[in-house]
This record gives structure tokens, C-alpha cells and sequence, in this order.
């Protein structure tokens, strides 16, 4: 089955020059091995398609039950320089958790998601 991360997880996002930074928090601990699975570096770039020009880095904080993402090349420039709507990546942490995964439905049925 396909489910949306917004299920899995919550998220904040902003910026640092023409790079996005998005976090996305599990929601539940046994949560997190789900997400660093299935939220990888390619799928976030594939996700985004366009929007993210540069390479997309990814960060583990397992302590958190949290994965941190760098979107290079992101944002037309920067907050100054750019002519964006959402120049500062407010909207991309949203965006992020409209990514939808593949679960199988044994695995989202252990952990409670049907």
C-alpha cells in the first residue's frame, strides 16, 4: 500500500541560502527504521522533481527518531535574491510530507497504520 508520510511523521523546514533544510520527526519511535528506509536521498530528489536543481544530502539522528535533509539549489537564490514565493523553504517541510512510500500491509498493519 502507498501512504503519505504526514502519517509517519512531522516535519519543519527553512533555509541557508539557496539550500533547503527539512526535518522530518517520526511521530513513533517504531517509526523510524520505516523512514530511514524508505525516505532516501533519491526519492526525496524524485519527489521534488525540478524544484531541487543541486544534490540532496541526508543526515540520521537516530537519537531524535529524526532524518535532516539539505536541498542544494533549491531556492532561485536565496531569500534576497530570489523571485520565489516561498524563497526561505517555509512550505517545503509541507511538501516533503506529501511524499507518498510504499508499505507492505503486514508491515503498516504491526505497526497500527490500517
Amino acid at each position: 500500500m502507498k501512504i503519505e508520510l504526514l502519517k509517519l511523521a512531522h516535519a519543519r523546514s527553512g533555509d541557508k541560502g539557496d539550500t533547503a533544510n527539512v526535518g522530518v520527526i517520526a511521530l513513533r519511535d517504531e517509526f523510524y527504521p520505516l523512514l530511514l528506509r524508505e525516505v532516501t536521498e533519491e526519492k526525496v530528489k524524485e519527489h521534488f522533481g525540478e524544484i531541487v536543481k543541486g544534490a540532496v544530502e541526508r543526515f540520521e539522528l537516530p537519537n531524535l527518531k529524526a532524518l535532516n535533509f539539505l536541498l542544494h539549489e533549491s531556492l532561485g537564490g536565496g531569500g534576497t535574491l530570489s523571485l520565489m514565493t516561498d524563497a526561505q523553504g517555509k512550505t517545503f517541510s509541507t511538501a516533503l510530507l506529501r511524499m507518498e512510500i510504499e508499505i507492505a500491509d503486514e508491515e503498516a498493519n504491526n505497526l497500527g497504520l490500517l
